[in-house]
């Protein structure tokens, strides 16, 4: 029996950056011989994202680590006719090929899903766009923080009235997005084993966008009144802000949703004073001057740090929840009890974010290091029939 789920799954990463490796990565997660092409000299940009200025600076390339990890390397050059020889070798042998190239590059170094089912008819083509497979943007380049954040409205819809549309986090959309894609794979790859036939598989950015803003935007298309919806929303309910402490950390109500636990709220704020306010006597009158309530809550949250509030609101079982700094994640028992970030072993990293993909009595391959340029080059050519 197999070690893994996916042991003996060949799987071709002919794609760049995140999303659709991030999609192999999971694949090699559970198993898979995933053999990452990559171009001469430079390699894949992911290499050196976490050298950007807009990104943590670490002792590490710990972006190629996050998501390159348990791959082999070979680096080919499909410009010129030898390159592409190996690589037509390598998807003859395949079950799985993935890519997110542009199409004008895809035709015009036969990479398409027509040339590859040519090659090898019982594979699975993962194809991963930024703005879909049709359209006037077809062709069009883009990432996550242009098509998934930008360009799907969640740009313009995360943000306070009146502020400027914030931009967004590397890697934010594409790592949704790979895992979309990896699904995509998997329900191909159970249709294959029914019926022994291959498949294009496709997700896009826009799309897993879109997906992610469709709580407000289906309202949208089923013709709700966004103006209204946008001037209702400018003042939020008192229960619906953030509150900033003494030492500049940030409170979350959300949980807060009802007449009971908004009265062990205000005992816990000492602000049960608030009730006889004749602006705040019904739930309705909160409604109505929910900016004052939640100014009136402000002056009193700043009394006091975000360790005191807590110990107040958990004396008194109210469910605020703390704003996390992302640098929490370190030491966040929750993360750490449930295998979110485990301990980044061979690939250097003291923790690494493990993707959210968890199945029961299915395990995953022990980390291995991101490959280095081409590291299994002459490994990989000799398992597909080349000679020394």
């Amino acid at each position: 029996m197999d070690q893994y789920l996916f042991s003996g799954l060949k799987v071709i990463d002919c794609a760049t950056v995140i999303a659709a490796p991030a999609a192999a990565m999971i694949l090699a997660d559970f198993g898979a011989n995933v053999i990452k092409i990559e171009q001469p000299g430079e390699g894949d940009m992911l290499r050196i994202l976490s050298e950007v200025s807009t990104t943590p600076t670490a002792d590490s390339a710990w972006f190629w680590q996050l998501d390159g990890h348990n791959k082999r390397s070979i680096a080919l050059d499909l410009k010129c006719e030898e390159g592409q020889d190996v690589l037509k070798r390598l998807v003859r042998g395949c079950d799985v090929f993935i890519t997110n190239h542009p199409y004008p590059v895809r035709e015009a170094l036969g990479l398409c899903y027509e040339d590859i089912r040519t090659l090898n008819p019982g594979v699975i083509y993962a194809s991963l766009t930024a703005y879909g497979e049709q359209g006037p943007e077809r062709d069009r380049k883009g990432f996550d923080q242009l098509a998934y954040w930008a360009r799907s409205g969640l740009m313009e819809l995360m943000r306070e009235p009146d502020t400027v549309p914030a931009q967004g986090l590397p890697g934010m959309g594409d790592h949704p997005t790979g895992v979309a894609l990896y699904a995509g794979i998997v329900t191909a790859l159970l249709k294959r084993e029914r019926t022994g036939e291959g498949a294009k598989v496709h997700t896009s950015l826009l799309a897993n966008g879109l997906w992610s803003a469709s709580g407000i935007a289906q309202g949208a298309l089923a013709g709700g009144d966004m103006q209204a919806y946008r001037e209702i929303n400018r003042v939020n309910p008192a229960m619906g802000r953030v509150y900033r402490t003494r030492d500049d950390r940030w409170l979350q109500f959300n949980m807060v949703r009802n007449e009971e636990l908004l009265s062990l709220a205000l005992v816990a704020l000492e602000a049960t004073h608030l009730l006889v306010d004749e602006r705040f006597t019904t739930l309705e009158d909160m409604w109505t001057h929910r900016q004052a309530l939640g100014d009136e809550l402000q002056a009193i949250i700043s009394r006091k740090t975000s360790a005191e509030w807590m110990a107040e609101f958990a004396e008194h079982e109210v469910p605020v929840n703390l704003v996390a700094n992302v640098e929490d994640t370190c030491t966040d028992a929750q993360i750490l009890a449930n295998a979110m970030a485990v301990p980044g072993g061979a690939t250097g990293l003291p923790l690494i974010v493990k993707h959210p993909i968890n199945v029961s009595s299915v395990p995953q391959a022990e980390l291995k290091r991101a490959p280095e340029l081409g590291e299994h080059g002459a490994e990989i050519a000799r398992e597909f029939g080349y000679s020394d």
